[in-house]
């Protein structure tokens, strides 16, 4: 059985044998107890995941099984998504984590009453990429802006690198968004001065995770640049 993992614009086809479907049941069945006692996903708390919850959350273990090129893991967490999800042509993962936005596709083929993803409500969907509403001349406008400075200057970094490389690499130089006080900040990896920079302190954990995707994607692209 095939099954498409979309990343970026970058597809990889997945052959999970059949046999394995069967062979694996029991790993299928310790992902679904895990599942059973609630999954932090992302921002939320899932106290009973829905079975398109549930493919998310595993879709999640296979990106960051292509992300370190675990072959093992890969299978299985594909072969746990074509049980789960029958009819499942593809899976569309999010490389900025955010589990709730790992999305389907299915055979037209497929059982009319095959789960599908759900339209997301506005308050579940990741924040688009936007300005941190602060002026640049304020000092947290100009710390914003030199973030992101420090995020496209990849001089002292590996270069050049594949999507799902620099997609690993910018996760491990652009932290998670953390409380600090009463406010949130996330920091980057200066290469050059081979030291962490914090970024702003903001207000809320939303106006954090803006920026933190605008410098995440900044790092992301310039990895990926040969010069």
């Amino acid at each position: 059985m095939i099954l498409e993992a979309i990343v970026d614009d970058q597809v990889f086809s997945l052959n999970v044998p059949e046999s394995l479907l069967s062979q694996a049941s029991e790993f299928f069945d310790q992902l679904d107890r895990d599942m059973d006692q609630g999954w932090q996903m992302s921002r939320d708390w899932v106290a009973a995941p829905d079975q398109v919850q549930r493919g998310q959350i595993v879709a999640d273990k296979l990106l960051t099984a292509l992300e370190n090129e675990n072959e093992k893991l890969g299978m299985l967490t594909a072969g746990y998504l074509l049980a789960r999800l029958p009819g499942l042509k593809s899976v569309e993962l999010d490389i900025q984590g955010e589990i709730q936005n790992n999305q389907f596709s299915f055979h037209p083929a497929a059982d009319s009453n095959t789960a599908t993803t759900p339209p997301q409500s506005a308050s579940s969907q990741t924040p688009p990429m936007q300005d941190t509403g602060e002026d640049p001349q304020s000092p947290n406008g100009q710390a914003a802006e030199q973030l992101k400075a420090t995020a496209q200057d990849c001089s002292s970094a590996p270069r050049g690198l594949s999507k799902l490389n620099a997609m690993a690499q910018a996760g491990q130089d652009v932290t998670k968004v953390f409380k600090v006080g009463k406010g949130y900040r996330f920091s980057v990896f200066d290469h050059s001065a081979q030291s962490w920079q914090d970024g702003p302190l903001l207000k809320t954990q939303e106006e954090a995770d803006r920026l933190r995707e605008q410098v995440f994607t900044s790092r992301y692209e310039a990895l990926q640049r040969a010069d």
